[in-house]
């Protein structure tokens, strides 16, 4: 990445409290450059310029933060080009992180990328999610889409693959409380009720986004 480009990450960051390091900050610019380099190979993302990377799929990232505070074992359900999780490895590269995706050469440039980086904790898996109860059913401490499928669809494949107290995080544009609302009947026969739907503005761009936070009803 260029320097306009790092500088927007590092405050776009920090408008979403979180300071990233220097190396933190560098394996996000080794990350772009990958990325970069491989869609001129294979389709993975529309968006190429540094700028937009730094900000369309980086800061954007970054934003499950406001409500993943830390660590815990995370699963990115349809992560096409490794957004959020591989940001997330970034940052906690301690905790457990685990790609899925259907399209296979996602998942061999995540994996690449994974490598590259050192991301020791970090799995990607090719495989629908439907695929992956049997091996990690009740694993994961989070759950988290963005802009993967409607929300009930998302939990349904979700659930089986939740720890009993474990969070549903779908990450969604500016109709996200619509879509939220209009999601209640399907959830109530899934058990799932909506604990928070966070909204905020995207630094810099200002696009709104929201984050749909979900959990099973009565669960410790």
């Amino acid at each position: 990445m260029d320097q306009e480009a790092k500088d927007l990450l590092m405050r776009g960051a920090t408008q979403l409290g979180v300071e990233l390091t220097s190396a933190q900050l560098g394996k996000f610019a080794l990350f772009a450059a990958e990325l970069r380099k491989w869609n001129h190979k294979i389709n993975l993302t529309a968006i190429t310029t540094e700028r937009e990377i730094a900000l369309k799929h980086f800061v954007d990232s970054l934003s499950l933060c406001r409500a993943v505070g830390k660590g815990g074992r995370l699963l990115d359900l349809g992560s096409g080009g490794g957004f959020p999780v591989i940001p997330f490895a970034i940052l906690h590269p301690k905790s457990e992180a685990v790609s899925v995706d259907a399209v296979e050469k996602k998942i061999i440039f995540q994996r690449h990328v994974g490598r590259l980086l050192g991301l020791s904790y970090f799995q990607a898996i090719h495989a629908r999610g439907e695929e992956l109860a049997g091996r990690f059913a009740g694993h994961f401490d989070w759950v988290v889409s963005r802009a993967f499928s409607d929300i009930p669809t998302f939990v349904h494949m979700a659930l089986p693959l939740l720890a009993p107290s474990g969070t549903i995080i779908a990450m969604k544009g500016q109709a996200g409380r619509e879509e939220a609302e209009t999601s209640g009947p399907a959830l109530e026969i899934l058990g799932v009720e909506i604990r928070q739907v966070m909204e905020f503005p995207l630094p810099f761009s200002g696009d709104k986004r929201s984050l749909i936070v979900m959990g099973r009803k009565n669960a410790s």
